[in-house]
């Protein structure tokens, strides 16, 4: 029997000898050729600009379902202090029922397509999108057109949407890292509009108006703001035609008087803490100014994010982490942490976020202190190329979908007025070296003030002239 077996084992050796196996380990070999070709090879996205200022833009993959969008070029960095809150407050209302459909009516014609009709607020876009079956495209455009330009803003559903978002506003309160960057945002833009929180004070939620929601929709939602993007099986020649078709005739918007340009956030180094000794663990953000979002520094920056990395206990393998920070977390210095670079028009923030016990505050702030200094004026190109890679594959890995496909279309047409292609995308990460993180490292990090978030039990938090003094050394 064991004669027979090994007999068997033999032959099967020289038979995968002569077969693909072969080929395979070529193919492994030349994975590096295989990425930039297949990254070149991606459908194109194309864009076309109707007459009335409207961009449309879309990837045809020809998979069988599609996500098609509505980005808008406004959030609540466009608000006053006396009407914040209203952009979200608008997405709310987009699908409590239009002049030609009733909440009822919409919600049941897209439960009977299969389709998911979706919208979300940032502080400087606002969108509205439909994800569904590639046949069903040109009802999901016509929805969009009508819960936008049709909808009814009834004072019953105004009322039973203000109770809605005020429950909203009562659980975000309870998600501490939401509270935390909330905080973070009003100390480093205070006095700005990028100061304010996306849902508004609870005073201007009771307050605001049917006669706030129309003036908003009025100066801020028209076409030159507005990308209709697409993603999956869509047909470019298509979607114009019905871009054409249903908001080709939309006027506006209509100006009492021409509205002053985006107005640059002022950055302030500062802190915020709020302790509350009952929550049992400290929640903590620190961060720099970054850089905005078409910055040439950009790119080093996410480098640079990438080399700081994130970590969690509940996954473990800290001890054999490539990041300091990572190994440091695993002896017990802190719960998470993750670094971020949160980027808008023309300012960013650039840091982390951790969580930990009220003990250990002080010394792993000096281990993220540390970590940054090492990125100012020692990172080895060992480490870059290993952030690169991870980059690199957390970016594809966020491509993954359509509807992933779709957001990045549709963010980047009003950041960039383009899509950048993944291979010029690639092309750029690749050519980061150590220098390039020295110089954004010094240029951003190196004795700059820091802005600090913090709530929980943050007693043993170091005082921000110690946090700032850290943001430097002294060679001698």
């Amino acid at each position: 029997m064991a004669t027979r077996l090994l007999k068997v084992s033999s032959a099967l050796r020289t038979y995968s000898n002569k077969t693909s196996l072969v080929k395979v380990q070529k193919q492994w070999r030349s994975t590096a050729t295989s990425l930039k070709e297949t990254l070149i090879n991606q459908p194109p996205t194309r864009v076309t600009t109707l007459d009335c200022g409207m961009k449309v833009a879309s990837e045809d993959s020809g998979a069988p379902t599609a996500t098609v969008g509505l980005w808008i070029d406004s959030g609540s960095r466009f608000e006053t202090d006396e009407n914040n809150g209203v952009a979200h407050f608008m997405e709310h209302m987009a699908f409590k029922g239009t002049t030609k459909r009733s909440q009822t009516d919409l919600e049941l014609e897209i439960e009977n397509m299969g389709a998911h009709l979706n919208a979300y607020t940032s502080r400087e876009q606002t969108v509205f999108y439909a994800k569904c079956l590639t046949e069903d495209v040109p009802k999901a455009v016509e929805i969009l057109s009508d819960i936008i330009q049709n909808s009814k803003l009834g004072d019953s559903e105004i009322e039973r949407e203000r109770g809605v978002i005020l429950r909203e506003m009562q659980e975000v309160e309870t998600n501490l890292q939401e509270v935390v960057f909330d905080h973070l945002h009003a100390s480093a833009y205070q006095g700005t509009p990028l100061g304010r929180t996306i849902l508004g004070p609870t005073k201007n939620i009771k307050s605001i108006t049917r006669n706030d929601l129309l003036n908003y929709v009025k100066t801020h939602y028209g076409p030159p703001r507005f990308v209709l993007a697409g993603a999956g099986g869509v047909n470019h020649s298509t979607l114009v035609d019905l871009a054409q078709k249903h908001f080709g005739q939309m006027k506006g918007p209509m100006y009492d008087e021409i509205p002053l340009p985006l107005v640059p956030c002022r950055y302030t180094g500062s802190e915020i803490r709020v302790r509350d000794d009952n929550i049992p663990l400290a929640h903590v953000a620190i961060a720099v100014e970054g850089a905005g979002w078409a910055d040439a520094d950009n790119i080093p920056l996410m480098v640079a994010n990438t080399i700081m990395g994130a970590w969690d206990r509940s996954q473990g393998g800290g001890a054999n982490n490539a990041s300091y920070l990572a190994q440091a977390s695993e002896a017990g210095l802190c719960h998470s942490f993750q670094s971020f670079n949160t980027c808008y028009k023309d300012t960013g923030l650039w840091g982390i976020y951790f969580v930990c016990d009220p003990l250990t505050i002080d010394d792993f702030v000096y281990n993220i202190q540390c970590e940054w200094m090492k990125l100012c004026v020692s990172v080895t190109e060992k480490e870059v190329e290993r952030a690169k890679n991870t980059l690199k594959t957390n970016m594809l890995l966020q491509l993954d979908g359509t509807t992933a496909i779709c957001e990045d279309i549709g963010r980047q047409i009003l950041c960039y007025n383009r899509r950048i292609p993944l291979h010029e995308l690639e092309a750029r990460i690749d050519s980061i070296t150590a220098s390039n993180i020295h110089d954004v490292g010094m240029k951003y990090i190196y004795d700059r003030c820091p802005v600090v978030a913090a709530v929980g039990p943050v007693e043993n938090l170091p005082d921000y002239n110690v946090i700032r003094s850290g943001m430097y050394r002294l060679r001698l």
